[in-house]
């Protein structure tokens, strides 16, 4: 009996034994598996940042091609444009002396001349004609009578002393400028005024 209670008693003992060994080694096995998905968690995590920074620089790439595409195009645009605003700009440098010769014989005619009357009216249409026409491609007169004198339209030909106008304005057009399309390409030649010798004022 008592041989019996040993037996029982020690296979109870083996047992419990063998749940602790098995309970160790499911913890041993679980402790492995956790280390298992940690590493494998941070592999993906690097390889995700890895992913990220690939786009991103494709992203850079993209943005740098981008801008680089705009500035190509802003350039030929601008390019187009200066071309088309002064494809004239020879043309019109060779046509002012013919305008100018066109305005001098108007200037020049006389009036009253019934003889030469159908023939000064036919020049005058020529030359509104050929204004227009030009006109409408940008080429602008620049006649400053009467206006403050400004180097960046005017060139001055002379000084004088005038009493009728402020001093530094532009008495007399020599030479009629123009300009293309806002850029100066003969600026008019004038006359300035100064201030007359007995109005200089001399306080300080």
């Amino acid at each position: 009996m008592t041989n019996k209670k040993h037996n029982v008693q020690d296979e109870q003992l083996n047992d419990a034994v063998e749940a602790v060994e098995v309970e160790a080694v499911e913890g041993e096995f679980v402790e492995s598996e956790q280390e298992l998905y940690v590493a494998r968690i941070a592999e993906l995590e690097a390889a995700l940042l890895a992913k990220d920074a690939e786009v991103n620089e494709v992203k850079d790439m993209a943005l740098r091609i981008r801008a680089e595409s705009d500035n190509v195009r802003r350039r030929s645009e601008q390019e187009m444009d200066k071309a088309r605003k002064y494809a004239l700009n020879k043309f019109a440098e060779e046509l002012l002396p013919v305008i100018d010769n066109l305005e001098r014989a108007i200037d020049m005619a006389d009036k009253n001349n019934e003889a030469t009357k159908a023939m000064m009216e036919g020049v005058e249409l020529t030359l509104m004609t050929m204004t227009s026409t030009v006109g409408k491609f940008g080429l602008k007169v620049i006649d400053p009578q009467g206006e403050a004198f400004n180097p960046e339209f005017h060139q001055a030909m002379a000084m004088q002393e005038s009493a009728d106008f402020a001093p530094n304005s532009v008495m007399a057009v020599m030479q009629k400028g123009y300009e293309l399309n806002g850029r100066v390409i003969r600026p008019a030649m004038v006359m300035v005024s100064k201030a007359a010798a007995g109005n200089v004022n001399t306080q300080a």
